[in-house]
């Protein structure tokens, strides 16, 4: 379980960008070594976590090594998030799944978004150089523990691939910003001149953007609204071709034409997108470069007024670049403690016989207060628990 914290938190450390602070404030320059150093820490760390997972049930000095890991890790989630981490962000993606959590760190970001006093980038370069200290101290004791070291090769994975299904029976939470979604989708709006309206949900990862997304894609009022519905999950690079061509594969898959050629694909986008009303979800949007939205854009302005495009994204200056203003942007926040719970009951707990279950809560429950509600955290612990 202490796994499950580590690579979690490891995604939110690779949203940290230093040059934003560094241009508010001079004070902070040695952020980004600490993080660096925190980043090298946690990853020799959890090349022994697999090792001290399992001696823990017999030595109770591992185990005390491992809380004081957990609880390092917990604060390291609340600096992230009491510093606004849901803001402009550029975070690695974790790509859990039930057996593990994998994920890469990029060398260069780690982001605290927009700080507006000097103060309180002071505090926060404090608080990480606190933080940086107790973890490397926790990285020297591991040595002491001889660990068997089962590192696993860490290296930029492809970002699962996401789609519009959902099972509805296990989503909690979130129906504000489903109504809010969904009146932005079906409703009029006094920007219908800028044809096809941009919708995008902004929040760090793991808070539950995709899910969204599918949850208003699958609304009945959003089938019945439009004629076409496209859902593309466009991650890292951004690929015109092959954006293009999940388009077409949603349009009218019978007029693809035969081509790697951007122009074609293009064309035919705007010859079967006339005449319609459509809905254009673009999933985990992470570039910001203009150039390589521009002709994608220009393909999908011959739809009927009243068609969107939802985008999600880690990062506002992708929102901004598509036109949109932080004011018409939605933003995510962390989700209730009770929506957390629910999220982790139902994996970790809701299938065991009752009187383990019961037993359980009480653990549960206090896993689920260091999710300080991120969903992500919530589902990667109930798997952990739930293999246990």
């Amino acid at each position: 379980m202490a796994d499950a914290f580590v690579s979690v938190l490891l995604e939110q450390l690779a949203s940290i960008t230093y040059q934003q602070i560094e241009k508010e404030v001079r004070l902070v320059v040695g952020v980004k070594k600490e993080v660096a150093k925190i980043t090298s820490n946690l990853k020799a760390i959890q090349a022994v976590l697999e090792d001290a997972e399992k001696r823990q049930v017999k030595e109770a000095i591992v185990r005390d090594w491992l809380e004081k890991l957990k609880d390092v890790s917990y604060e390291m989630q609340v600096v992230h998030h009491q510093q606004g981490g849901e803001g402009s962000t550029s975070t690695a993606a974790a790509a859990v799944t039930k057996k593990k959590v994998c994920f890469f760190v990029p060398s260069n970001c780690f982001c605290f978004g927009q700080v507006s006093r000097v103060i309180h980038c002071r505090d926060i370069a404090r608080r990480i150089q606190y933080l940086s200290d107790r973890l490397n101290e926790i990285a020297r004791e591991r040595q002491s523990y001889n660990f068997l070291n089962t590192e696993r090769v860490f290296e930029q994975l492809e970002r699962i691939e996401t789609s519009s299904l959902i099972d509805l029976s296990k989503t909690f939470g979130r129906e504000d910003e489903t109504e809010l979604v969904v009146g932005k989708l079906v409703g009029e709006s006094s920007q219908e001149e800028r044809n096809p309206l941009i919708i995008p949900i902004v929040g760090m990862g793991g808070m539950g953007k995709t899910s969204l997304a599918q949850i208003v894609y699958n609304n009945e009022k959003v089938k019945l609204n439009f004629t076409k519905r496209i859902w593309v999950c466009v991650s890292d690079p951004f690929s015109e071709i092959k954006i293009a061509k999940a388009i077409i594969a949603d349009l009218n898959k019978d007029d693809a034409p035969n081509s790697n050629d951007l122009q074609p694909l293009l064309k035919c986008i705007q010859r079967n997108i006339k005449g319609q009303k459509f809905l254009l979800v673009l999933d985990d949007v992470w570039t910001d470069d203009d150039r390589k939205w521009e002709q994608l854009k220009l393909s999908l302005q011959s739809g009927l007024v009243g068609s969107r495009i939802l985008v999600t994204t880690r990062k506002e200056e992708v929102a901004m670049m598509m036109g949109v203003t932080s004011v018409d942007m939605i933003h995510l926040e962390k989700l209730s403690e009770q929506c957390c719970w629910s999220i982790f009951y139902h994996i970790a707990l809701a299938e065991r016989e009752r009187d383990e279950s019961k037993v359980l809560e009480s653990l549960g429950k206090d896993i689920v207060k260091r999710c300080n509600g991120l969903p992500l955290l919530a589902k990667v612990l109930g798997d952990a628990l739930q293999e246990n």
